[in-house]
């Protein structure tokens, strides 16, 4: 198991390539929700005409259970999740996460204007919402930062940004949308255009849920069932609307149920969300 000591070393080593401006731990460990499988995520912050990829790659090897292991480059991994390396170090499970600094601070800029999109991006079925680089920057433990580069875009978003909150709340018109579509799939028994539909409105709701309780989501897994956590009464939204998606398949009538389910939680969020200042 690896320590907060070796995480530090490999911190400090890191920020000593060319063109690594800082390192931080992030993910759940970084929100304190982590167990004892979870991987480890460390973001690493670059400028992009300076970082030196084949020192990045070399430095592996200084900490990698098996040795030296290739990092994929900037883009390696789609436009939005970027690039890294999955290294085993001490038995635990280490991703190095690659942050181009000026992508980010765009970023951090849109979020505290209240813009954002979702981009299409493998691993991420509602899409890469791009505003989740600031939410990095915002949840992160930094491990090495000695510019304050990370340290100087956390006070922009500190609190959270009021116009990104109404922004995600304004998008709730999308979730009613998704459920009257959803209704289209029924005649043909489109079952996974149907789900789609309602999964998909139940996430725009739980981003206007987080955006209410100045949480910061940085991807679809847990985005749901962890309004559960947040810090204000959601009527038991993530309970119901695992309620809701457990309905298909019991009955011939059960798409219909879910959506009919989906629909009431939408219509409740929007009541409720709506009216808050």
């Amino acid at each position: 198991m690896i320590t907060n000591e070796r995480l530090q070393l490999m911190a400090d080593a890191l920020v000593r390539v060319p063109g690594l401006e800082a390192v931080v731990l992030g993910g759940s460990r970084a929100r304190g929700t982590h167990h004892d499988g979870s991987d480890v995520d460390l973001g690493l912050y670059y400028r992009a005409e300076d970082l030196d990829h084949n020192a990045l790659t070399r430095e592996t090897g200084a900490f990698s259970d098996a040795g030296r292991v290739e990092v994929a480059g900037p883009g390696g991994w789609g436009p939005w999740v970027n690039g890294g390396g999955w290294l085993t170090v001490d038995g635990t499970p280490v991703d190095w996460i690659l942050r181009d600094l000026a992508r980010v601070r765009e970023q951090c800029h849109r979020a505290v204007a209240g813009e954002y999109a979702f981009h299409s991006q493998p691993g991420h079925p509602l899409g890469f919402l791009d505003v989740s680089y600031a939410g990095e920057i915002a949840t992160c433990v930094p491990l090495a930062d000695p510019e304050g580069v990370i340290a100087d875009l956390r006070t922009t978003l500190d609190p959270y940004p009021r116009a990104l909150r109404t922004a995600l709340v304004d998008n709730l018109w999308q979730a009613r949308f998704l459920v009257d579509a959803a209704r289209k799939g029924l005649p043909k028994g489109d079952s996974a255009y149907v789900m789609l539909c309602c999964s998909t409105a139940l996430m725009v709701c739980a981003h206007a849920w987080h955006a209410v309780a100045g949480s910061w989501p940085t991807n679809e897994k847990g985005l749901v069932v962890d309004v559960a956590r947040l810090d204000l009464d959601s009527h038991d939204f993530s309970a119901r609307a695992d309620d809701a998606m457990r309905r298909a398949g019991h009955d011939d009538g059960s798409l219909e149920a879910v959506i009919d389910r989906v629909a009431q939680l939408v219509a409740e969020t929007q009541r409720t969300l709506d009216t808050r200042p």
